[in-house]
């Protein structure tokens, strides 16, 4: 374990003074790098029934399938013929935001590369739609046929956390102070923990940024989780290999201590404002375990973080802190690596003690 014996301590002046985040817009959000070459992204929209194949227009007896109790204010036919527009192209398929004609909006994704059977996917899907946490995006209902596969959830309008770190470079970007960012990263993990406690064998296996959704007050929604055990090993390329622990060969095998690298690394993100390796379109990023060990290694110094992040004071300390969770989370070894009750645990600890201070 590489420990951090220094802090960075900044002289002078006031505490500076926290902003309104500006929610980002979706168009913003991240087109991760496996989308589909050639593919052009209509984001003027269009019904959805115009990218479904036939088979879903001529349903016959097929039907959305719900989960809960909730009332049933629109049916498949009504998603249909909904407006759609293109939010991101992501490891198993495409999200839109559909807008239906009584004013409803959802996000509908449709499934790409789903290899197991109707009664499988079902079995499966039953499992993730079971799932009813505050920090998890609810997946509300899902249609199945031969060449069409939908998954309706709550439509998430302040978009990703991919999208607030990166998406805006400009003049005019409102940074995401220390207190937001401690807040989604507890809010993530206990999302991530609550899946973790189902089962041993639960995991969400494609833990990122562009999948942990923001409400309009900021808090995280983890989404895509129970996704991977869908599809077939081709849907798990190298391009976000910037996530994925180095023991992992198959999506669909992802442990829960695959998972606890994946979200070490978010956590090097939020810290540090620097996509990992393949995270962006156009962009190669940094293997942000390796990065930040070797800077740590030459006996840490502020460069680490995010130079946001080092406009606020009395916060060095926590930012040490949730580093070194971070680098015990990226582990190289998976019985290294602490488990995600444990790091919830220590997420919680530290945003207490932070607001004692302030």
């Amino acid at each position: 374990m590489i420990l951090l014996i220094c802090l960075c301590r900044r002289k002078g002046g006031k505490k500076t003074e926290t902003r309104d985040i500006a929610p980002a817009k979706l168009a913003e959000i991240e087109i991760p790098a496996d989308k589909a070459a050639g593919e052009s992204d209509n984001r003027n929209g269009g019904a959805l029934s115009g990218v479904v194949k036939n088979d879903a227009k001529s349903s016959g007896n097929k039907k959305l399938v719900f989960f809960g109790n909730a009332p049933r204010v629109f049916d498949l036919e009504h998603l249909l013929r909904a407006s759609a527009e293109v939010l991101g192209k992501g490891t198993f398929g495409t999200a839109y935001k559909a807008t239906l004609d009584m004013g409803v909006v959802v996000a509908v994704k449709r499934l790409k590369d789903v290899v197991v059977s109707e009664k499988e996917f079902k079995e499966k899907i039953e499992v993730v739609g079971a799932m009813d946490h505050q920090n998890l995006v609810p997946l509300r209902a899902y249609y199945f046929s031969a060449d069409e596969k939908l998954l309706v959830y709550d439509y998430m309008s302040t978009g990703s956390l991919s999208a607030l770190l990166h998406g805006n470079k400009g003049a005019g970007r409102t940074p995401l102070n220390w207190d937001t960012r401690s807040s989604i990263a507890l809010g993530a993990a206990k999302g991530i923990a609550y899946l973790h406690s189902k089962g041993p064998g639960i995991s969400h296996g494609n833990i990122k940024s562009s999948n942990i959704l923001l409400t309009t007050s900021y808090e995280a929604r983890v989404s895509d989780f129970g996704l991977a055990q869908l599809s077939g090993p081709t849907s798990t390329p190298n391009r976000v290999d910037g996530y994925r622990a180095p023991e992992v060969t198959d999506a669909r095998k992802v442990s829960q201590k695959a998972d606890v690298y994946s979200f070490g690394v978010l956590l090097l993100e939020l810290l540090t404002g620097k996509a990992p390796t393949h995270a962006l379109t156009n962009e190669e990023g940094v293997d942000l375990p390796r990065w930040v060990q070797s800077v740590v290694r030459e006996e840490w110094t502020a460069e680490v973080f995010d130079l946001e992040l080092l406009r606020y004071q009395n916060v060095e300390e926590d930012m040490v802190q949730l580093l070194q969770l971070a680098i015990n989370c990226t582990a190289q070894y998976p019985d290294k690596r602490p488990a995600m009750d444990e790091v919830t645990s220590q997420i919680e600890e530290l945003c207490r003690s932070s607001d004692q201070r302030t």
